[in-house]
């Protein structure tokens, strides 16, 4: 089962980032800035599209310099603590995180292996490493493909 965002998903994350979600027909956007007038980016949630033969949802990010996308995201975590929300997708056992920050920055990480969430960090050179940390927040959401991954909000300290 596919995850599907919810009305009251965007309603969250426009919360914890601080950008009122704009419907814009077939999807939501957020325009995020923070206090350095380079730091903005526009967040687009496509949450029924199509992508190829199949119907899934789509995350996009525009920066000044970059466009990011995520297809099929599997679930979100929203951290407080962090002021970011991480957008998460899985298949075959590598993740994609795209990660939001309140402050109009944000990251991608593509095709991490999994175990590397559970895994000892310090174990890892410095240039894997930040992945693991990165999306080790997504690892309480992530489980077998065959469930629906549920958003869930986080207090969890930085690492």
């Amino acid at each position: 089962m596919s995850f599907t965002f919810r009305q009251s998903d965007f309603k969250k994350i426009g919360k914890l980032l601080n950008a009122a979600p704009k419907a814009m027909g077939t999807n939501f956007r957020f325009e995020v800035s923070g206090k350095d007038p380079h730091r903005k980016l526009a967040l687009e949630i496509f949450p029924h599209i199509r992508i190829g033969d199949q119907k899934g949802n789509l995350v996009s990010v525009y920066t000044e310099s970059s466009h990011l996308q995520l297809h099929f995201c599997s679930g979100f975590v929203l951290s407080d603590m962090l002021g970011e929300v991480t957008f998460i997708g899985e298949h075959n056992g590598k993740l994609s995180g795209l990660i939001i920050e309140r402050e109009g920055g944000c990251s991608l990480y593509a095709n991490v292996d999994r175990t590397l969430l559970s895994g000892d960090f310090t174990r890892l050179g410095p240039e894997v490493m930040l992945s693991g940390i990165a999306l080790s927040l997504t690892d309480s959401i992530l489980d077998s493909a065959d469930r629906k991954l549920p958003q869930r909000r986080t207090k969890k300290k930085a690492r």
